[in-house]
């Protein structure tokens, strides 16, 4: 039974976390990333912004924008939207691991500016085999986000999710399925600025995400902390001509839950002030987590900017309908070693829009090197026009 739950427990952390296995003694002694339960909770869900190195809180709106930034579907110039994503993952360690998510928006108000979201995320971690029976872990969440603008270049959101990971264990086991609350609070702004001669669009906003309860695997007598996450992000688009336009856009993000101490000793005394910090570090809540989150790293303030996780993206459109992307994923080799680029292509249509990425990693040995991505979206006016 302890052999099977290590096999949960290691599908689970590659989910967000892969180490060079060429990596030094010194790496090797230092690795400290973030731990958190429900990991899936961070991998981003469509292809337009994993073809931008995971990059979309101050994108241009989209049927997406649930789990990057639901302010922004106040923005949407359609009255309603709904996108389907797939994503195969670790397909170099494993067959039938993958995420699915259905996210969209519908507009409401005489003025149409508010807008009701919801998404539906489901990770499968494929079949297990687990003593003489064989269980399908997974882990979902289900949100809807409300939306309204503040003045015609702000908005902000509300989202509210519930969270179930079940592993997938028999009953007799101790182990069983955890479930949680948790709540976003967005931003998001576009203002018209000039670059040269060209009008361009400036955009900027931030998420709050995953703050809520925490999440227990065994009746609550050890809690874990959820994904919990702060996003800031800004962007700007140049249109070259009439019909080209580009755009390049960064988000820095930040887990906001507390870093655990990994230092054990070697004395008793050592050892049990471990234990000490253990046992306050599983009974602190979630909310004094995220504010100690920035002044609790081990290594002091050099540690917590290692936490600072870099992404950088671009898109080219043609026409609005045709769109290269590109981008880079950059976090710190001691908090989880995740670098890699990205790329991808759009075309949409009137009714639909088809998006595709790439992962390409640079770092040897990393389980998420060329995983695909696949959206298809459609717009809900295009799609009246249609059969009218």
């Amino acid at each position: 039974m302890f052999k099977n739950r290590l096999v949960f427990l290691f599908m689970a952390a590659a989910v967000c976390i892969s180490a060079q296995a060429s990596s030094g003694d010194d790496l090797k002694q230092s690795f400290s990333p973030i731990n958190t339960a429900v990991p899936s909770l961070s991998i981003a869900p469509d292809a337009r912004g994993g073809a931008m190195g995971d990059n979309g809180v101050a994108t241009l709106p989209d049927e997406n924008s649930q789990f990057w930034n639901p302010s922004k579907y106040a923005f949407m110039g359609s009255q309603a939207g709904v996108s389907v994503s797939y994503t195969p993952w670790l397909r170099k360690l494993v067959s039938d691991v993958a995420l699915a998510n259905i996210s969209g928006f519908y507009k409401i108000g005489e003025n149409d500016n508010q807008a009701i979201g919801a998404s539906l995320r489901y990770f499968s971690l494929g079949e297990v085999p687990l003593n003489s029976m064989t269980v399908n872990p997974y882990e979902m969440a289900l949100d809807v986000s409300y939306s309204r603008k503040l003045s015609d270049n702000f908005s902000m959101a509300v989202a509210l999710r519930y969270i179930r990971s079940d592993m997938g264990v028999d009953e007799t086991d101790e182990q069983v399925p955890g479930n949680a609350y948790a709540a976003d609070v967005s931003g998001y702004g576009e203002r018209y600025v000039y670059v040269g001669d060209a009008e361009s669009l400036w955009s900027y906003g931030f998420n709050i995400s995953n703050i809520g309860s925490k999440i227990s695997y065994n009746d609550g007598n050890t809690n874990q902390f959820l994904p919990a996450m702060l996003k800031v992000g800004t962007g700007l688009l140049y249109p070259v001509d009439e019909y080209n336009s580009f755009g390049v856009y960064l988000d820095l993000s930040k887990y906001l839950v507390p870093t655990l101490d990994r230092n054990i000793g070697t004395t008793p005394e050592e050892i049990e002030a471990h234990d000490k910090k253990l046992q306050d570090f599983y009974a602190m809540s979630s909310i004094k987590g995220a504010l100690t989150s920035f002044s609790d790293a081990p290594g002091g303030f050099n540690e917590e900017l290692k936490e600072v996780v870099v992404s950088l993206g671009a898109e080219y459109s043609y026409n609005d309908q045709f769109f290269l992307r590109g981008g880079y994923f950059y976090e710190n080799p001691y908090k989880g070693n995740r670098q890699y680029f990205s790329a991808g292509v759009g075309f949409r249509m009137s009714v639909f829009q088809i998006d595709a990425a790439y992962l390409i990693s640079t770092v040897q040995n990393n389980p998420l090197d060329q995983t695909l991505r696949f959206s298809l979206s459609f717009d809900m006016d295009g799609l009246k026009n249609l059969v009218r």
